[in-house]
């Protein structure tokens, strides 16, 4: 059989209209699949941008000011980041935020200390913030400013326990103090005292009429408070001459920090006592440290016991094992 025959077989004409039907089918889907691949919009990827270093220098000062009104918020907070490395690293923006904080205008100050908070308390910065306010400059305004605050609020005396006034002070005198804590934290007193912090400001604030009365709220406040005057306050007893100029302000009777050794004449204690004729009392009952050995003894001879009470029932007699002691213990 030659090729033509071959060729005009049945079978061989449908096999190839077949294969022929086939290919176009896929060939047109892969056509139609590339141009609605083609034809379709798809969204652009955000591109990561960073700032560095030469681009943010050469922002100009007006540049910077338009950004601030920008209506985007991270680009509004990174102009004002941008803004406040400027001024921490400029002496003498800082001497102008530090003039700012002792004007006698509220409102001056108040802008003045807002704009050295924010400057100061950067987490973004690359080196200690703070450094920049570590000089006998800073301190003394800080200080300034603080006396200014004395005007602005009166603050009733300060002999309650239970009552801590200093979040309702002015916000601006706990700016300040915000940035004084941070400063104790960081670098101690010495140059705090020096400014004249305790007898311009601390001495000044309601502790009594008499010197005994003044130094009783001051020990009650250093001890119960936890605010950042009380924070402050600590670290000034802890150190010389945080305590020497306490101590010639009238705010403690003492010159010296207490001894390890030492102790306080008095304390409460919790004592359970059981006595001869099964009595049972809880009470704080003051002791004096200053006793024998024997009188110590018997003390805590009467004083050992275990108290077993699964809560179910009221304490009791029975609920109560005394250690058993003979006569040559």
């Amino acid at each position: 059989m030659g090729f033509y025959s071959f060729v005009k077989d049945d079978r061989f004409i449908a096999v190839s209209l077949g294969l022929s039907t086939i290919g176009f089918f896929f060939g047109m889907r892969t056509i139609l699949e590339y141009y609605r691949d083609e034809a379709e919009i798809k969204p652009t990827p955000p591109k990561t941008q960073y700032i560095t270093q030469e681009t943010e220098d050469s922002l100009k000062q007006d540049t910077l000011e338009s950004l601030l009104n920008h209506y985007n918020f991270a680009i509004r907070d990174t102009a004002l980041k941008i803004i406040a490395g400027r001024a921490i690293n400029d002496s003498s923006a800082i001497y102008q935020l530090l003039w700012g904080i002792t004007r006698e205008n509220y409102e001056e100050r108040m802008e003045a200390l807002r704009a050295l908070t924010f400057a100061v308390e950067d987490k973004d910065a690359f080196q200690e913030p703070f450094t920049a306010l570590n000089t006998p400059k800073a301190y003394s305004a800080l200080v300034r400013s603080l006396e200014l605050c004395l005007g602005d609020a009166e603050h009733e005396k300060l002999d309650d326990p239970l009552y801590d006034e200093y979040y309702l002070r002015d916000i601006c005198e706990r700016r300040c103090l915000i940035l004084v804590s941070q400063l104790v934290h960081r670098y101690g007193v010495n140059r705090l005292v020096e400014a004249g912090f305790v007898e311009k400001w601390l001495a000044k604030q309601p502790w009594g009429d008499d010197v005994e009365e003044r130094q009783k709220n001051f020990a009650m406040y250093t001890e119960r408070r936890k605010n950042r005057i009380s924070d402050i306050c600590f670290h000034l007893s802890t150190a010389q001459v945080g305590r020497t100029a306490l101590y010639k302000a009238k705010l403690i009777n003492k010159k010296r920090r207490r001894r390890g050794g030492e102790r306080s004449d008095i304390k409460i204690v919790l004592e359970i006592c059981v006595d001869e004729g099964d009595r049972e009392r809880s009470e704080l009952v003051p002791r004096v440290n200053e006793q024998s050995a024997e009188e110590q003894r018997l003390r805590r001879r009467h004083r050992e016991a275990m108290v077993l009470n699964d809560g179910t029932h009221s304490l009791g007699r029975s609920d109560i094992i005394e250690r058993e002691h003979d006569s040559n213990s």
